[in-house]
C-alpha cells in the first residue's frame, strides 16, 4: 500500500497513488484480507516451527485469537506530530463486515471523508464538502483502501503474523539496551500484499510476549533496516494495542491516538457524512 525514501522527514502519503492526502510514513504491507470470525488460516509450510510458536505466543499475549476475532468495531487515528499539533486522519472500522470510515485533511488542508466497504471497495467520498462521482470517486475509494492497508498494519501487525502468505523465520536472540531478551522473527511475504518484496524483523520480548520493536527493509532494497520501537501497550476491550512508534535514530514518531474498541456504533457512522457524535 509504493513507498518513498526512508531518509525523508516528510514521507509517502498513505494511500495508493495519492498525491493529495495527508503525508505519512512509508507503508508496511498489509498482506492479507481483514480477519473475520470463522476465517480459516491456510497452512504456512514455509514458516519454521520455532518462529511459528513465537507468533502464537505473541497472539496469546495480545489477548488471544478468540478475543481478536470477537473484536468488531475499532477506532483510531494515525499520523505524526508537527509543531506540537497532531497531523493525521481518523479511522472507524467494522472488522466483521468491512464497513469503513476514514476522514482527515489533505496536504492542502482540505477536509475529506470516505465511507466504503473494504470487501467490495464500493462507497461514497467527499472532498471539501463536495460529493465525488465517476473517476474522482473511484480514485478516492482506492486511496481510502490504501489508507486502511497502511494505517491498520502499523497498528495491528502483531495480529497479522500468522496470516496466509506470511512466511516466518526465526532470526536469533537479541539483547536490548535495557537488558531485555528478544526473540527476533523475520517476516517475508509469499506473493501477497501490495508490496510483497518487503521484509520485517519483529523483536518479541521474551518476558512479556509483546512486540517492542520492528525493523524493516522495503521493496527488497539493499539498505540497512529502518527501526521503530513500539511503546504504550494497553488493553482495549479484550485486546492489547500500542499507540506510539518511535524511530530512535531520527527521533521520529508515528502516533496512533484515540484508540477505542467498541461493541457497537451507530449505523450512521458508516452511512452518513455528518460528523460522528
Amino acid at each position: 500500500m509504493q513507498r518513498s525514501s526512508l531518509t525523508a522527514l516528510i514521507l509517502l502519503a498513505a494511500c495508493v497513488g495519492a498525491r493529495a492526502q495527508t503525508s505519512a510514513p512509508p507503508r508496511p504491507s498489509f498482506p492479507a484480507a481483514p480477519s473475520f470470525p470463522g476465517a480459516v488460516s491456510m497452512p504456512r509450510a514455509a514458516s519454521d516451527a520455532r518462529a511459528t510458536a513465537i507468533a502464537d505466543r505473541v497472539m496469546d499475549a495480545l489477548g488471544g485469537k478468540a478475543a481478536w476475532d470477537a473484536t468488531r468495531f475499532l477506532r483510531f487515528a494515525f499520523g505524526t506530530e508537527r509543531d506540537g499539533k497532531f497531523m493525521g486522519r481518523t479511522h472507524t472500522w467494522d472488522k466483521w463486515t468491512g464497513r469503513y470510515r476514514v476522514e482527515g485533511l489533505t496536504r492542502e488542508g482540505d477536509p475529506f471523508l470516505i465511507l466504503m466497504n473494504l470487501n467490495t471497495r464500493e462507497g461514497s467520498a467527499w472532498l471539501k464538502g463536495r460529493k465525488l462521482e465517476g473517476g474522482e470517486l473511484k480514485a478516492q475509494l482506492e486511496r481510502g483502501y490504501g489508507m486502511w492497508v497502511n494505517d491498520t498494519y502499523w497498528l495491528l501487525m502483531p495480529y497479522k503474523m500468522r496470516d496466509p502468505g506470511v512466511v516466518l523465520a526465526y532470526d536469533g536472540e537479541e539483547k536490548g539496551a535495557s537488558g531485555a531478551v528478544y526473540d527476533k522473527v523475520k517476516l517475508t511475504f509469499d506473493n501477497v500484499g501490495l508490496t510483497p518484496r518487503d521484509a520485517y524483523w519483529v523483536w518479541v520480548n521474551r518476558d512479556t510476549g509483546l512486540v517492542d520493536r520492528w525493523d524493516f527493509v522495503l521493496k527488497g532494497e539493499a539498505a540497512p533496516p529502518t527501526t521503530f520501537t513500539w511503546t504504550g501497550w494497553k488493553k482495549y476491550g479484550g485486546i492489547m494495542l500500542a499507540g506510539e512508534r518511535v524511530n530512535p535514530a531520527e527521533n521520529r514518531k508515528i502516533l496512533l491516538p484515540d484508540i477505542a474498541v467498541m461493541e457497537s456504533v451507530p449505523d450512521s457512522v458508516f452511512t452518513s457524512p455528518d460528523p460522528i457524535r
